[in-house]
């Protein structure tokens, strides 16, 4: 059993099938049983990096549902930026926008602190500033989709949007995941597109799917993108390795990063902010 996990995990070995790491914190991929007692979230923030509430409602609707009754989820959407990101550009300002939106949400005094936090874009733009910045434990769409992935060997995504193919694999290398990735694979319309089509949609990422484990020898596709939530379980019938919907992925690694214990940050910035949201500078150091 590895040192520093739940005592409730030393119970459950048997129900254990994999521990990873992001950060400091253990990843773990578990039954359902086991998730059922890891009692201690019970309130997850997801940031939609992006200003499409739609794309915010779709997130609340999927990780509300993998979350379960006992958890309560509140998603909030970037106050500025673009409504899809899918080049370095809107890459970039999402970051920014990411640490806004969590010092926006740190400051509303009407809402509970969230025990995790969750980047909601298959990216995760600003995931190692908030994390070493936040007081509980952050992940974000891609980096737990991974995770999981790379449980059942090399794996291989499929996403929208073709400037997104240097970004994801630049992440992955990032975040020790170079050697199992086997290969992107990005179909013409973007996140957005197909998230407007979800008909059209399931049988285009199908049949990328099914490409993808062929041509990369995949044990396993990750569906990336939060446009994309819920069509992963339509398609797994037509595709011959385990299909990973980066949303739910996200969810459950958010829930159980939560039990493992708190964040490596402080929850303020170590930074004397200017010409910032006034949020972002009641965060940071004080004035001189």
């Amino acid at each position: 059993m590895p040192k520093g996990l739940p005592s409730i995990l030393s119970r459950d070995v048997n129900l254990m099938k994999k521990v990873t790491v992001f950060g400091k914190q253990p990843l773990l991929l578990v039954s359902e049983r086991l998730q059922l007692k890891l009692k201690r979230m019970r309130h997850l923030l997801i940031i939609n990096p992006n200003t499409s509430r739609s794309v915010s409602e779709l997130l609340q609707t999927h990780a509300q549902r993998a979350a379960g009754p006992d958890v309560r989820v509140r998603t909030v959407t970037a106050r500025f930026g673009a409504p899809y990101i899918a080049c370095e550009a809107s890459y970039a300002v999402a970051g920014h926008a990411v640490l806004d939106s969590w010092a926006a949400a740190r400051a509303d005094e009407d809402q509970p602190a969230p025990d995790a936090v969750l980047i909601g874009c298959f990216g995760d733009p600003g995931l190692l500033a908030l994390r070493d910045s936040s007081a509980v434990p952050v992940t974000g769409l891609a980096e737990a989709a991974f995770a999981e992935a790379a449980a059942y060997g090399r794996f291989a995504i499929v996403t929208g949007g073709a400037r997104w193919q240097p970004m994801l694999a630049r992440l992955a290398q990032m975040l020790g995941y170079g050697d199992q990735l086997a290969g992107i694979h990005t179909v013409t319309p973007t996140g957005a597109q197909l998230a407007a089509d979800p008909v059209a949609a399931q049988a285009l990422l199908a049949a990328a799917c099914q490409a993808a484990v062929q041509n990369f020898r995949a044990d396993a596709i990750i569906l990336g993108g939060a446009g994309l939530a819920g069509l992963a379980q339509l398609i797994q019938a037509d595709v011959s390795v385990p299909v990973i919907d980066s949303v739910l992925a996200g969810t459950r690694q958010a829930l159980l990063a939560a039990n493992a214990g708190p964040g490596k940050g402080s929850g303020h910035f170590d930074v004397r902010w200017q010409q910032v949201s006034a949020e972002m500078i009641g965060l940071g150091l004080p004035a001189v």
